[in-house]
């Protein structure tokens, strides 16, 4: 199987997942949206990819500017997710 089609199939699993954890309702707001942006973060990381391939023929983890780019909205979606969680469990006064 190939990279590629591995990559499109795991897709299906977090999908699946968003969907009962939006469903349940027992998920914190912010750590929710944490991870409905990693699966932004990988909607944009695709078109980077393909961008530094036509563009400066190299992998898009060898495109300083554009790889910065996409890592640091990958950074703002896990600090998106710690908070969330650190307010769920974050003892009532």
């Amino acid at each position: 199987m190939s990279q590629e089609t591995l990559f499109g199939l795991s897709l299906f699993p977090y999908l699946a997942f968003l969907w009962f954890a939006t469903k349940s309702k027992q998920f914190p707001k912010l750590g929710l949206w944490g991870f409905y942006g990693t699966l932004v973060f990988v909607a944009i990381t695709i078109p980077a990819g393909l961008y530094a391939q036509n563009q400066y023929h190299d992998v898009l983890a060898n495109v300083d500017w554009l790889h910065g780019s996409a890592e640091s909205f990958l950074t703002m979606t896990n600090i998106l997710l710690v908070l969330g969680f650190k307010n769920a469990v974050k003892p009532k006064d």
